[in-house]
Formats: C-alpha cells, sequence, structure tokens
C-alpha cells in the first residue's frame, strides 16, 4: 500500500543507522524511525516522505526487541543528548564497532576481511561519568527560569538539570543560580531577541582532585550580585574556580574568547594516570576521565616507545596525551590551534617536571611542514587526535613526507577517519590494529584508535583474501560480531581464524551470512577449507554468544 504523510503503518525495525535511528522497510521503502531499537516490531507515523525513503515518529512498540531496555531518565526521548538510552548496553557496543567498521570499508575502502578488529573496551559503570556539562537557560512557558539540554536538531529547551550521564554537584549548582537570578531579576538569554544575560553554565570537576569549576556566559561584561553568588557557590565542596565568560555574540557558538575570573585560580586540575592536568575553561580536556585513560594507555601501547623515539603530537589540546608519550619518548613536539589550550600545555608540563616536551601554537598542517622542511625535525612516531572534521589534507602530506615509522590516529568521527586512512594507506601505510574505546555511553558516540606502520603492502595477497571473505556486517541478527568470535577464539584457544572459516562454520550451524559481492569469478577456483580444531573453536565460540 502506499503510505502517505500523516498515515500511521506497522514495520519490523531490521538495522539502526550511524545516528542511532531504526531502520524497517516496507515494499523496498526504507523508514527511519527515531527512538526505536533494532528488532523492535513498532506502529509508526510518517513525517517526511522522499522519493526512495522516508522518517516516522515511534508511536507504538508493539513487540519490544530483546535489546530495548527502559530509559533511566525521564527526558531521554525528548532530550538530544542520549540517543541510545533504549538500548541495551551490550548492544550499544556492538553497533559502535559496527558503524566504525561499516565506515573504514564503504568509505575508506579497506578490506573488512583483514581489518585487525580487536574488541571494543566498554565502561564498567556507564553512569555519571562526565566532568563537564554545559547547561542553557531560558524561559519556560510560565516564565520561569528554566535549565537542561537541548531537544535534538533544535534549539528548544528540555528542562533536565539532573542529568544521569553527569556528576551529582550539576543540579544543586544550577539551583543556587537559578535561586540567585530571581532574587536579582536577571533574565535568562533570548537567541531570537538577543535579550538576557545568562546564556550557559559550563560546569566542570576532577574526577580524582574533587575540585570544581563554575563558568558563567553571559550577554555581557558582569552580573548584578556577583559576590553574593560567588559566596553561595564557594560553599559547596570542593569549589575551586568561578568566572565568567563574555559572549555578546548573535551566534550559537556557547563559548567566547574573553574570561573575567571571579573568584579561585581560573581553573582547576585532574589527573589521567600519574599526569597532573591544568583545565581552564576554555581548554579541551576529554569529558570521561576513566575512559581516557584506558584510551591514553591504548595510544601509548601502539606508539611502541623504547625512549629513543622522536614524536609528533598534533591537535594535541592541554598536552593530555603529549606527556603521556613523553615518559617514555626521547622528545615529543605538540601542536595546538588554541592559544589557551597552548598555554595550559606548557603549564602542565612544568607542573609534571617534564622538559622533554615543547608545544607549537598554531595549524598543525602550517606548523609540521614548516618545522620539518625548514628545522629538518623528523618524526619516528606521529600521534593525531584531531577533531571531529579530521585531518587537513596538507597536514596528511606532510605526514606521508616525513614517513614516520608508525602512526596512531585517535579519532571521534568514524567517516573522516576512514577517509584519512585511504589516504596513509595509499601513501604506503598499513593499518596494523583497531580498537574502538566507548567515551560516551547511551549515545552514537564512539572514539576509536588505530595504529598504522610502513612497510610493503602485498597487494596481490589482499586482493586474493578480498575474494574470498563474505561481508557479513549484521551485528544483532547473528549475536556477535566477526571480531568478537575472533577474539574469543584467540583468547581461549590461541587459534587465529579468518572472516572466511567463521562463514563457513555458520552455514553449517545453519545461520544465516550476508551475501559475497567478492567471490572469485572462475568456476575452478578453491576456497581454503576451515580445519577441525579452529571449526570446534570457532563452534564453542558460537554457543558462547548464543548463536547455537
Amino acid at each position: 500500500m502506499e503510505i502517505k504523510k500523516n498515515d500511521t503503518f506497522t514495520v519490523q525495525i531490521e538495522d539502526m543507522n550511524e545516528d542511532g535511528a531504526g531502520i524497517g522497510k516496507l515494499d523496498g521503502f526504507i523508514w527511519f524511525i527515531k527512538d526505536a531499537v533494532c528488532g523492535d516490531r513498532v506502529e509508526a507515523k510518517a513525517i517526511k516522505l522522499k522519493k526512495t525513503y522516508g522518517y516516522a515518529r515511534l508511536m507504538r512498540i508493539l513487540v519490544p526487541s530483546e535489546n530495548r531496555v527502559k530509559p533511566a531518565c525521564p527526558a531521554a526521548r525528548q532530550c538530544g543528548g542520549c540517543q541510545l538510552q533504549a538500548m541495551r548496553y551490550e548492544a550499544q557496543l556492538a553497533f559502535k564497532e559496527r558503524k566504525v567498521q561499516n565506515s573504514l570499508v564503504r568509505i575508506g575502502g579497506l578490506d573488512g576481511g583483514v581489518l585487525p578488529f580487536e574488541l571494543i573496551i566498554g565502561m564498567e559503570n556507564p553512569w555519571r561519568y562526565r566532568n563537564k556539562a554545559q547547561f542553557p537557560f531560558g524561559q519556560g512557558k510560565d516564565g520561569g527560569i528554566i535549565a537542561g539540554f537541548y531537544a535534538g536538531r533544535t534549539h528548544t529547551i528540555i528542562e533536565q538539570e539532573d542529568c544521569l550521564l553527569g556528576v551529582e554537584e550539576n543540579q544543586t549548582i544550577l539551583t543556587l543560580i537559578r535561586e540567585h537570578m530571581k532574587k536579582t531579576g536577571i533574565r535568562p538569554y533570548d537567541e531570537e531577541t538577543h535579550q538576557g544575560l545568562i546564556r550557559h553554565v559550563l560546569i566542570r570537576k576532577g574526577f580524582r582532585t574533587g575540585e570544581l569549576m563554575v563558568c558563567l556566559v553571559i550577554n555581557g561584561r558582569s552580573i548584578p550580585g556577583a559576590g553574593e553568588l560567588v559566596d553561595a557557590l564557594r560553599k559547596l565542596e570542593g569549589m575551586t574556580s568561578i568566572s565568567l565568560n563574555v559572549n555578546r555574540e548573535k551566534t550559537n557558538v556557547i563559548m567566547g574568547r574573553e574570561l573575567v575570573n571571579l573568584w579561585g585560580p581560573g581553573c582547576i586540575s585532574d589527573y589521567i594516570g600519574r599526569i597532573r592536568y591544568r583545565i581552564s575553561p576554555l581548554s579541551f580536556y576529554q569529558v570521561n576521565p576513566v575512559q581516557t585513560e584506558k584510551l591514553y594507555a591504548l595510544a601509548l601501547e601502539y606508539a611502541g616507545l623504547t625512549g629513543k623515539e622522536t614524536v609528533w603530537d598534533l591537535y594535541c589540546g592541554i598536552g593530555t596525551i603529549s606527556l603521556f608519550l613523553a615518559e617514555r619518548a626521547r622528545f615529543v613536539y605538540g601542536v595546538e590551534i588554541v592559544p589557551e589550550a597552548v598555554k595550559d600545555a606548557r603549564e602542565n608540563a612544568r607542573l609534571n617536571g617534564i622538559k622533554n616536551v615543547e608545544f607549537f601554537e598554531g595549524k598543525a598542517e602550517e606548523i609540521l611542514p614548516a618545522q620539518y622542511e625548514k628545522n629538518q625535525i623528523r618524526a619516528d612516531v606521529i600521534v593525531v587526535d584531531p577533531p571531529r572534521k579530521g585531518c587537513d589534507v596538507a597536514c596528511l602530506d606532510t605526514i606521508l613526507k616525513m614517513s614516520p615509522q608508525r602512526v596512531v590516529y585517535v579519532s571521534c568521527d568514524p567517516a573522516t577517519l576512514a577517509r584519512d586512512l585511504r589516504v596513509l594507506c595509499d601513501g604506503g601505510y598499513e593499518v596494523k590494529r583497531v580498537r574502538c574505546v566507548d567515551m560516551f555511553a547511551w549515545s552514537v558516540h564512539v572514539e576509536t584508535i588505530v595504529l598504522l606502520s610502513k612497510g610493503e603492502v602485498d597487494s596481490k595477497k589482499i586482493r586474493v583474501e578480498f575474494s574470498l571473505e563474505d561481508m557479513d556486517m549484521s551485528e544483532f541478527q547473528d549475536g556477535a560480531t566477526y571480531p568478537q568470535i575472533k577474539e574469543y577464539v584467540l583468547e581461549h584457544t590461541g587459534l587465529k581464524v579468518s572472516n572466511l572459516y567463521i562463514s563457513q562454520i555458520k552455514r553449517k550451524c545453519g545461520i544465516e551470512v550476508g551475501k559475497n559481492y567478492n567471490l572469485p569469478k572462475a568456476e575452478d577456483s578453491r576456497q581454503p577449507q576451515c580445519p577441525p580444531e579452529k571449526e570446534k573453536a570457532i563452534r564453542e565460540a558460537f554457543k558462547y554468544f548464543g548463536m547455537i
């Protein structure tokens, strides 16, 4: 039947897209349904139609997926922060692995059959993990002052002062600020009229130190009764820094460039591992310190330092990774475009007594070529942790010219990661290790770390292996991903198994596998058969993951 706008229909959710929306198909037409989970059977209402696909609103869950859970936060559907709160945490991890794998294969053109994926590192406790929160202030329908988060793809504020991902102190701080605003007649900022004073409140906490920072983003240069507000906030245990951030622009950018310190040193400190970091309101600092320590330990492991290497850390921020690397490297050079971050990085090196580092202020794509070509500063290892847009072309070109033995790429965006890996691989590098780290539980975002090393690529070997591998990415249909099965087999038996062998045993067990579009065209081509000991190990993995 033909479905029109505002029609309701029933559909089975077969997959999920990169934004966490459920995907269903009816008569070849694809529907994207927010808040639906793979495996759900739902009733949905058509809200927007294109030629071959459309968007629908979830109306009812008719048959819930085995991976569906009740969201812990009452504002989960309205708030734009958590896209996956209705999904079991273990299923989220599988979803994120698949998301990265798909990007590397489809965008990066890498061979999914031989990608050296390692099991994703999840969280032991995926709640209260964020050390930073930015709350917009606004006016509610009743005229009262509200704080919370923006609804997805809008600037409508959903009132929520106790986000379960943030620290418990957030709610107390917001209450004190709102009470002060009522007492002094301060109005929240209105984006449409550009009137009102309080735009956002930035709150940060050092998880190891317990230090708290409050920074009010204002449409002005001061606030009425600032002394009284400071006195109230200072009474909170751990309060260390209170400041104002001036942002008088008609913009969606949260933070302005000017800071006005009201009380305290203007910063807080925290530790990752043994390294102490100075964090100012404008500093970039990973929001999940527990998982960050695991991520940086991986970066150090991938770098393979012996104490003799010269290392470049590009997009270094306040020197978080740089200082980790400096403990094992001969010398580390960091590059960062944000002046305040560079200042913090230098101070962090001083605080920790680390002298074998130097930080440059500027664009990585400009600093790196200049230092390489003019000063002949070489690199044994280059670490990159770029923003979501990935590395600049000039930066990638210089990496290829400098030709370090190893490149460690840390990414928060699978698509730009895949694009940049393609450039580096075309330039003579091989992907040696890939691992995801879940830094953002209940959201669709994930960090990925990749090790690339120099070496001649046996293109003939890769081409033959690629023609034999089944590109089966059906995470949720088969109970476990190929990398998870490989990891289990290796850990429990010490055997390495290929996607081809897993696919063969899947077929023997009657488990559906994806269609192989890359089979050899020659009729007499032969595929190697899975040895008995590996078949036994794979079957044990299937049993462990509940597949047979």
